[in-house]
């Protein structure tokens, strides 16, 4: 470790960033990345584990510390309850890290954040649970929503959810899915570089490469540090984008020629496959609603040496009459619950709400009300969420049909995050009735 920076201090300030302030996590982690680019690869990695597994692992992790503790979590201090999480997590999972060295760097840590009189504590509940992490009692089968809920670090409200909805054994398939550790999903930009060069680009780079069996255009990438000081990435070579994106634009399977409009379409990626799939001919409109999240677009379109794309602010609920029905394909990627990419998004499923979630199923329905009125009879509308909340997919697919008699449902797929499958993602493809003509 740095001698000259603590590294556990950067992790209880990251975490408390996020669990105090309510920061999001990669937000909060790319900024202290940023920020300590200078310290040693294997300082920014031990980092980067913590505090995303802190966050993976939080109710389990507050389950066995109020075994152990008299006072519980949730009446804790928000440093000290950091301060044992972040312990607790490299006791139970980081065994490069010896136990005595994870007791006293807290016992230090508590110290040097001012709670010199907590000392004691905090070393009688770690010491505690270091000598007794193999005789954690979890709560039985029997309770399949507190079992899975701490086995997995679920929130109860989500997995009675996915329980309804789907089956215990799917949740518990899913509690192991994003607890999974995957590589870098990434597009090679076929535009400017073939694959095999990008490959051999890499790894001169000192970067591991896979290749996926199903989808030509991804890769799989590890061992790297700084992704954005790549040569390859500064160069626009590739894009970071996960399988399941990759098939929107597999499913619109685009012509030349064609106007295509992705109404949500931050950070770009989808809007980028569409328009490298039409070799340069055609236009794609890439819209969303902030002048930041139309700036990523634009960085990314600028890497890409694209010209057959346009980024605009736009505001989707709004409806813009100098477009309607003149798109052959429009692509509704939307705002969703995000509950099948927790495996990236780790602090996602303590924030969101079955609320919220209501909220947003009326969002999109608002939406896809405005925007199919783009597409031209014989053209095709995408609707996509990462989500596998029902009532955000299906659900909202059947009533856009019955709202909508001009549109016919395709096709439409609901996958499951896993090994080589990419994040738990919707996708439906409406296409609406009548013939294109000579347009």
């Amino acid at each position: 470790m740095s001698a000259t920076v603590n590294v556990r201090e950067i992790v209880l300030e990251t975490l408390l960033l996020i669990t105090r302030d309510g920061e999001y996590s990669h937000v909060a982690l790319k900024g202290v990345l940023d920020k300590y680019q200078y310290l040693e690869k294997r300082d920014r990695a031990f980092i980067t584990r913590a505090v995303d597994g802190t966050l993976e692992r939080m109710i389990e992790i507050d389950y066995i510390i109020d075994q152990f503790s008299k006072v519980k979590v949730s009446r804790m201090k928000p440093v000290i309850r950091t301060i044992l999480r972040s312990s607790v997590y490299q006791l139970k999972y980081m065994d490069s890290v010896p136990d005595s060295a994870v007791c006293n760097e807290a016992v230090k840590l508590a110290e040097r954040k001012g709670f010199g009189s907590l000392k004691g504590f905090v070393n009688g509940v770690l010491r505690n649970i270091s000598r007794n992490l193999d005789q954690i009692i979890y709560p039985g089968e029997e309770s399949a929503v507190s079992n899975l809920s701490v086995r997995y670090s679920l929130p109860e409200w989500i997995v009675s959810q996915w329980i309804k909805e789907y089956d215990a054994d799917t949740v518990r398939a899913l509690g192991e899915a994003f607890l999974e550790k995957s590589p870098t999903c990434i597009r090679y930009n076929s535009g400017v570089i073939s694959k095999e060069k990008l490959i051999h680009s890499l790894r001169d780079e000192g970067v591991m490469v896979t290749e996926d069996a199903h989808m030509p255009c991804a890769l799989y990438i590890e061992g790297y540090d700084h992704l954005t000081k790549l040569d390859s990435f500064q160069k626009g070579y590739f894009y970071v984008q996960d399988i399941s994106s990759m098939e929107v634009a597999q499913w619109a399977a685009p012509k030349n020629g064609e106007l295509i409009i992705d109404v949500c379409a931050a950070p770009g990626g989808k809007a980028l496959h569409l328009a490298e799939l039409m070799e340069g001919s055609g236009q794609v409109i890439a819209r969303d609603l902030t002048g930041y999240k139309v700036g990523l677009i634009r960085e990314n379109i600028e890497r890409s040496g694209l010209t057959n794309i346009k980024a605009e602010r736009w505001d989707a609920k709004i409806f813009d009459q100098k477009l309607e029905g003149l798109a052959d394909t429009v692509i509704a990627d939307l705002p969703c619950s995000g509950l099948g990419v927790l495996g990236k998004k780790t602090d996602l499923k303590y924030k969101m709400t079955a609320g919220m979630q209501e909220e947003l199923a009326c969002l999109q329905k608002e939406i896809l009300g405005v925007v199919c009125n783009y597409v031209k009879p014989g053209g095709h509308l995408l609707y996509s969420t990462c989500t596998i909340h029902k009532k955000e997919n299906e659900d909202n697919a059947r009533w856009f049909i019955k709202q909508h008699p001009e549109y016919e449902l395709l096709k439409e797929q609901q996958r499951f995050p896993g090994a080589g499958r990419g994040d738990g993602f919707y996708i439906a493809l409406f296409e609406k009735r009548g013939s294109r003509g000579n347009g």
